[in-house]
């Protein structure tokens, strides 16, 4: 498959993107949000946080989607402007609920099959752990889109303290220092 190409490609020298719309890059994107303050730098450093392994448009179109929610969650927006900036910029129909499509939903890897899932699993949402069961009960890839919903959550609604700190103390030292450092220059959202 072309992540194992990639990754052949990526032992041997050879680091060259695989054309790829999964949704990993869509997964991955959150600190985009956090660490730039313009739409413009966002929409950027997605695209190219992306276009490393994901070069397919629908793939770059996924990162810079959530990335989006994430600034815009992070700066205050409504849930109503998001959904509405995010469906004129990228396409995206946003017109649906998780309970119109959960026993339908079927699973699938890229980000037009997911990143739309993962915002209305957001915008359905009351908290952050409400987004997370939602993006959850969809099914489909389960993993990946309570990852893309989580980002834009805690930029939205914020991580209760009890979440994080459990999910922090499961971090190998490597991984909590580079959460730390992260947080100490661009924030976080703890209750």
């Amino acid at each position: 498959n072309g992540f194992q190409k990639w990754l052949w490609q990526a032992e041997n020298g050879d680091f060259k993107p695989y054309v790829s719309c999964g949704n990993g890059c869509a997964m991955r994107v959150g600190p985009v949000g956090w660490a730039f303050d313009t739409i413009e730098d966002v929409l950027a450093y997605a695209k190219c946080s992306a276009e490393c392994t994901h070069n397919h448009p629908e793939g770059i179109k996924g990162a810079q989607a959530t990335a989006l929610c994430v600034l815009m969650g992070r700066k205050g927006l409504s849930k109503e402007e998001i959904r509405s900036e995010i469906s004129a910029r990228f396409g995206y129909d946003l017109n649906f609920t998780c309970d119109e499509i959960r026993n339908t939903y079927k699973w699938g890897g890229t980000c037009q099959d997911t990143v739309p899932q993962a915002i209305v699993a957001f915008l359905n949402g009351n908290n952050f752990e409400d987004c997370i069961r939602n993006a959850v009960s969809i099914g489909g890839d389960s993993d990946t889109i309570a990852c893309i919903t989580g980002s834009i959550a805690e930029a939205y609604f914020g991580v209760p303290e009890e979440l994080y700190v459990e999910a922090f103390n499961r971090l190998i030292p490597h991984f909590k220092n580079v959460v730390t450092e992260f947080e100490e220059k661009f924030g976080n959202n703890i209750l």
